[in-house]
């Protein structure tokens, strides 16, 4: 029984180690054609291994490298991502978190390659290329954040500016229409004086008239004379008499005034 055991766990560890062989070839073949630059054969390669060894991370990650060079950057990062979750070695997760910042870098998504290159370094704190893209990358992100700090500040006082100019507008308009409004009353207004003026105006122009012509307080009859007291008819009749009167002495006396002057003589020679 021990001897069938055993025989069984032979061939399952020499079939193993023939399939382990075949994966390293295919991995190797995928290395020497990914230092020649021929990507599609290199990935053919590393995917053929995978077919075999889906959880192998040297394939995984050696896959993820021909990604990242044919600047396929999204294959590279899942890739990546597969390495470092199957890897039980801290030195195979250090280097796939350093290319997953890499690939975060490319996209410009700093955030996410600081906590990359951060996972990086949990795994190898020695390694100063990691260090220094960690640093990079968060002085990168320190920068973009005080772009976006700038820009929302001068959003908000664009928007700011512009209510306070539909403010100052809807203002401007409401006195507009006020100063038309108060325009129009006094417009009324003086015409209205105007036409009350004319209207009096022409009142006093022409007052009423009688039938022959005459102002009705002409027409009235002379006021009837108090007991004792001349009329006016009477006054005026005995003024006239007494002016009749003193003409008359007036003439007398300038006569008499002639026919007492002494006339000279002729002048004897």
């Amino acid at each position: 029984m021990f001897r069938f055991f055993f025989c069984l766990f032979l061939i399952s560890f020499i079939k193993g180690a023939a399939q382990e062989a075949v994966v390293n070839n295919h991995i190797y073949d995928g290395n020497q054609l990914a230092k020649e630059s021929v990507f599609d054969s290199a990935e053919m390669s590393y995917r053929k291994a995978l077919s075999k060894a889906p959880e192998k991370p040297e394939a995984l990650y050696n896959l993820g490298n021909t990604h990242y060079k044919d600047k396929n950057f999204d294959e590279a990062k899942q890739r990546y991502f597969q390495t470092q979750k199957f890897s039980e070695n801290k030195s195979s997760k250090h280097h796939a978190f350093h290319n997953m910042g890499n690939v975060f870098m490319q996209q410009k998504d700093y955030v996410k390659a600081v906590e990359s290159y951060k996972n990086a370094l949990r795994n190898n704190p020695e390694d100063e290329q990691t260090r220094y893209n960690y640093a990079l990358a968060k002085e990168l992100l320190e920068k973009e954040q005080q772009e976006q700090e700038q820009n929302q500040d001068q959003k908000d006082q664009d928007d700011k500016d512009q209510e306070d100019k539909k403010d100052q507008d809807q203002d401007k308009e409401g006195e507009e229409e006020k100063d038309k409004e108060e325009d129009k009353e006094g417009k009324d207004g003086e015409d209205s004086e105007d036409k009350k003026e004319e209207g009096e105006e022409e009142k006093e122009e022409k007052p009423e008239e009688s039938k022959d012509g005459k102002d009705e307080k002409e027409q009235q009859p002379p006021p009837k004379p108090k007991q004792g007291q001349l009329s006016p008819e009477q006054v005026k009749s005995l003024l006239e008499a007494m002016n009749n009167q003193e003409k008359k002495v007036q003439d007398k006396v300038n006569a008499e005034k002639i026919q007492g002057v002494p006339v000279r003589g002729e002048k004897d020679w």
